[in-house]
């Protein structure tokens, strides 16, 4: 069951889209059950998008996100829109609510939903206020072809139906971090270097994640550092079946790996988590045709301070350019600074997106298949740059 603390990267992202004064802030309050977004009738009262963590009843752990009016046609509005836009990366459910000030700002936002391959829940809001809601409703299935809701955040109206109608659209699919690489009563050894830039007593989220994930399905965890994986692997009768790595400590923890044993790493289980493995696979082939006048990106999903040994800003770059040359081009961003034209890049390197949702992590591939750039992923490149690609499983 999920509970509060469900890191953002695993709930639910369902947008608030509408013009302005549609009432989407005033919905955000209703669906959370509390005054989260300020609501006025004042034009512009949301000024960026409103991020909310919560518990669905029916569907457990979901950010909801209030969104500035679609309308707002200003130079600082286009901005906002521009951010709007940039939430879609990132959501898994769209409601689009709808008024009486007319439909076409709505239609265009629904289409892009659907060019993004968005589920979208369609309410007509304010309906207290609104006298021949019926013919409206018709011309608003009419031109969507999805079924329309009537909401008021006024009475009450329809709130409970908008909720089961947001439940009723995700999707059934359950993945799993291990799956298929585990199965219940399996050992499976994690070795963890631990990362100085989390927090004191605490572990990298892909490592709570995974341990949590091995003890729900019935596998049994051990945990160790690489300075003690000698010692670890001496203390079980067996070899474990699978052996679970850090992307940094990849060919320190091969050359002990028992013959038996199958090695991964935590930035390949998360990369066919979140993303597309075969689609990284087949992106570090572009290794082949770089040369020191290549240009590569390094996008990491989370904006923080540069450790000594970061893999992102220190490692990878020291890695690439000894294998390249030192004149190689290397830019590197974090957090929402993706760029929207690749095209300059001949490689692109994403982290394990452990901050991520699926659907942001999906949307930066798409771009970058779109553009016909090569796409990888740290535990990937890393796999490949120390000669044991081949021997490290990956899907």
């Amino acid at each position: 069951m999920s509970t509060p603390q469900t890191p953002a990267s695993e709930r639910v992202h369902i947008a608030l889209l509408g013009r302005t004064n549609a009432g989407k802030s005033a919905m955000l309050n209703c669906l959370a059950k509390q005054d989260v977004a300020i609501v006025s009738d004042t034009r512009g009262t949301t000024t960026d998008p409103v991020q909310k963590p919560m518990e669905l009843t029916g569907m457990g752990a979901v950010v909801i996100i209030d969104t500035p009016g679609l309308d707002d046609d200003t130079t600082l509005g286009k901005e906002r829109m521009a951010r709007t836009s940039k939430m879609l990366d990132r959501t898994d459910i769209a409601v689009v609510l709808f008024t009486d000030e007319g439909i076409d700002t709505e239609l265009r936002i629904i289409e892009e939903c659907r060019t993004r391959e968005i589920p979208v829940v369609v309410a007509l809001n304010q309906v207290d206020r609104i006298n021949d809601r019926e013919a409206l409703i018709a011309r608003i299935e009419e031109a969507t072809k999805h079924r329309v809701i009537a909401t008021s955040t006024t009475t009450g109206e329809g709130i409970e139906a908008l909720r089961e109608a947001i439940i009723g659209t995700r999707p059934a699919e359950e993945r799993l971090i291990t799956e298929g690489f585990c199965k219940a009563g399996d050992r499976v050894l994690l070795v963890m270097p631990q990362d100085k830039s989390a927090p004191k007593g605490r572990l990298i989220q892909p490592q709570v994640q995974t341990i949590r994930e091995l003890l729900d399905r019935g596998c049994v965890p051990i945990c160790c550092t690489p300075d003690r994986m000698a010692e670890a692997l001496a203390a079980l009768v067996t070899p474990p079946e699978l052996i679970i790595t850090d992307s940094q400590a990849f060919n320190e923890v091969y050359q002990l790996k028992p013959e038996a044993s199958t090695l991964t790493s935590f930035s390949i289980l998360f990369a066919r988590y979140k993303g597309d493995i075969a689609l990284f696979t087949e992106g570090v082939k572009a290794l082949k045709s770089i040369t020191e006048a290549s240009r590569i990106l390094i996008a990491e999903a989370c904006s923080h301070t540069p450790q000594n040994e970061d893999i992102g800003r220190v490692k990878l770059p020291r890695l690439l350019r000894k294998r390249f040359g030192e004149g190689l081009t290397i830019d590197i961003v974090g957090g929402a600074d993706y760029p929207e034209d690749l095209t300059p890049y001949d490689l692109v390197i994403h982290c394990g997106a452990c901050m991520f949702n699926r659907k942001h992590v999906l949307s930066r591939v798409e771009r970058a298949r779109q553009q016909g750039v090569a796409i990888t992923n740290y535990g990937v490149i890393l796999a490949a740059l120390t000669g044991i690609l081949d021997r490290v499983r990956t899907n």
